[in-house]
């Protein structure tokens, strides 16, 4: 396999808009019961960061959802191979992704979040690439919009490589 990497976000970008968003995040949420669940495992390293500097207090968890395989296209079946383990019910949930891709894998997480009980449910992403949007999902916490092209780095993968790269590539001639 032969790929290239073109850089897209330097990661001092990527630090400034994760400290705007946990501002935004700890002011919208002051003085209510905040769950945040991170989708593994793209979202690992962005949550991390996040939530480190969000400044209120937070319960966190972790939903394993499956829809790639190994390949770069999603196939729009999505399996929960991992539920949260905390109680949700009559919390407020934000849903941590690594990038809305179709819109397949969030609306999944989200229903999902609002069955158990959940009061509420908002979605933070590292990354939107609306050109490929196949499924409406409402964005409240957004970082970065990028261009109709597979990016890795920062935790988002190729094949469960890259993540840990602490920029933000798009990966060119790739084999699928």
């Amino acid at each position: 396999m032969s790929e290239h990497l073109s850089l897209l976000i330097h990661h001092d970008d990527i630090e400034q808009t994760v400290s705007r968003i946990a501002s935004r995040v700890s002011e919208d949420y002051k003085g209510r019961p905040l769950l945040v669940v991170g989708i593994l495992k793209g979202a690992f390293i962005f949550m991390a960061d996040l939530v480190r500097q969000i400044s209120i207090p937070i319960e966190i968890d972790f939903v394993t959802v499956s829809s790639y395989g190994s390949g770069t296209e999603s196939s729009h079946r999505i399996r929960l191979m991992q539920d949260m383990t905390t109680q949700v019910k009559d919390k407020d949930v934000l849903i941590v992704e690594d990038i809305v891709d179709s819109g397949y894998t969030l609306s999944y997480v989200m229903q999902h979040a609002k069955d158990i009980g959940a009061r509420s449910v908002a979605v933070c992403a590292l990354a939107d690439k609306p050109s490929r949007r196949e499924r409406a999902v409402d964005v409240s916490y957004l970082g970065f919009t990028v261009p109709d092209e597979f990016i890795v780095g920062y935790g988002l993968d190729f094949d469960n490589k890259f993540r840990y790269l602490p920029d933000i590539y798009a990966l060119e001639n790739r084999d699928a």
